[in-house]
């Protein structure tokens, strides 16, 4: 928190919105509140063609020069009155062999870090030399946007081609709402919003209300008995299952990805089996945790099920350009007991299908934009009761269809990971980029210290279920 002497005159500030501040008020050591992404080229990236685009296209945001700075009136944003670009592009090398266990290693470790408060929260670190080319390791505090906008953000500093000049300043915001790059990403977020979930225009309306209003929250609690008996069944939710993801958490995180899966083969699946790309993925998931247990001679019943916050995007086509967050919460009970892959999936399935119309999304929007605005003491037990309720944090996000490039130079990988809140110490964050499917895992160090044991069982448990498939009579659900 910066002190009130070295803040500007009240003129300069701005106040943050309720659910940003909620964010901003989550940070805790053993939880820093940072979306941390990793770039990987396939050539190397100039430090100067870098800080070129960064301070071309990135610097179009105002946002991203102030800091955010908390007293007794609130939390404000607040121009940097000594703003220096150099300590938010900063030069990294990797050592002994400069592979991947070394970057996940530095990676671990930024995310273990925290974002320097007296300055605006983010960084972009380049890896000059990582196996023959660079990598990007960016850092960035959740209060400043979602992971949606983050990518829109990011999306912005990238061309379709090597080498398109660039885009005039008048041209700047056009370009980053029509460009095609951009529309080609966000279809498929709205088409997963509106079909995966099957979220009606209206809860996205409302939760647009919600973000402009956040009071208006208690209104549609009086107003809707639909929400007020989500308000019923998630205050009645039992606390998750006890488990190695739950515990007391530390302040070392580590963090690992795997081999990209084809997403063609993943929708052809998900055809077949009458689910979508994201059933598959999630049931995946479920599987890889199963067998992860079992390694580790942990009990696996049949019934055992592990809860995943699931982030769902409530941000209109229109907002996409607008920073802050705006994003509903659901709970997904993953069934890690069933053994069967296909078994496995068909319940996934009917799980996401009985989220239909949920009101939860709008709901976790609303009392994380009221708590925001009311005193720090109100948000924490709410903090504690949704944390209680869940062992992890699931993003599935789609990413540009056709490679793109930054400074001239082709992106062949991308992860991100979104933080986690309470007591939560486990993420794992799904992204489509140029025809494959990218895992990555997080993971507090006191809980799992070996992400890479999850990660890695991705793939097997993706070709289990793909071999299950190509022996079953397509359409021919299993029975129990």
């Amino acid at each position: 928190m910066i002190l009130d002497f070295l803040m500007p005159k009240q003129k300069d500030r701005e106040r943050i919105s309720g659910i940003d501040t909620a964010w901003l008020r989550m940070e805790r050591p053993t939880n820093l509140m940072m979306i941390t992404g990793v770039m990987i080229f396939a050539e190397r990236l100039d430090y100067d063609r870098l800080r070129e685009v960064i301070e071309t296209r990135f610097m179009q945001y105002p946002r991203f020069t102030q800091r955010a700075v908390r007293n007794a009136a609130g939390a404000f944003w607040e121009s940097d009155p000594y703003f220096d670009i150099s300590r938010h592009i900063l030069r990294t090398a990797l050592p002994g062999r400069a592979d991947q266990a070394e970057l996940q290693n530095l990676a671990s470790d930024l995310m273990s870090t925290p974002l320097d408060f007296t300055k605006p929260l983010w960084q972009f670190h380049l890896v000059e030399d990582y196996q023959g080319g660079s990598a990007v390791i960016l850092r960035i505090h959740h209060c400043y946007a979602d992971g949606i906008a983050l990518i829109h953000v990011l999306l912005s500093l990238t061309d379709p081609e090597p080498d398109m000049p660039p885009p005039a300043p008048e041209e700047d915001q056009e370009r980053t709402e029509e460009a095609g790059i951009f529309r080609r990403f966000f279809d498929p977020v709205d088409k997963m919003v509106n079909q995966t979930l099957k979220l009606g225009r209206g809860l996205v309306d409302e939760g647009a209300d919600i973000v402009r209003h956040p009071t208006h929250a208690l209104d549609y609690v009086r107003n809707g008995v639909r929400l007020a008996a989500e308000i019923a069944r998630l205050a009645l939710m039992s606390d998750d299952a006890k488990t190695r993801l739950k515990g007391d958490l530390g302040v070392s995180k580590r963090v690992a990805w795997a081999e990209p899966l084809d997403l063609h083969e993943v929708k052809a699946i998900g055809k077949a089996l009458g689910g979508s790309i994201n059933d598959v993925l999630l049931a995946v998931v479920a599987g890889a945790v199963r067998s992860y247990f079992i390694e580790k001679g942990d009990p696996v019943p049949e019934d055992l099920q592990i809860r995943a916050v699931i982030p769902v995007n409530l941000r209109p086509v229109k907002k996409v350009a607008d920073l802050g967050n705006f994003f509903g919460l659901v709970f997904l009970a993953l069934p890690v007991g069933i053994a069967n892959p296909l078994e496995r999936m068909y319940e996934v399935r009917r799980r996401m299908q009985e989220l239909k119309e949920s009101y939860q999304p709008i709901l976790a929007l609303g009392l994380l934009g009221t708590v925001g605005m009311g005193p720090n003491r109100l948000q924490q037990p709410l903090l504690e009761m949704l944390s209680n309720k869940a062992s992890a944090v699931m993003t599935n996000v789609p990413g540009p269809r056709e490679a793109i490039y930054l400074g001239g130079v082709r992106l062949s990988e991308m992860m991100f990971w979104v933080p986690q809140s309470g007591h939560i110490g486990i993420g794992v964050s799904i992204l489509s980029y140029h025809n494959r499917v990218h895992f990555g895992v997080v993971a507090d160090r006191k809980l799992i210290a070996d992400p890479e044991a999850v990660v890695s069982r991705f793939v097997s448990e993706f070709d289990k279920l793909l071999l299950m498939t190509l022996m079953s009579p397509w359409g021919d659900e299993p029975h129990e």
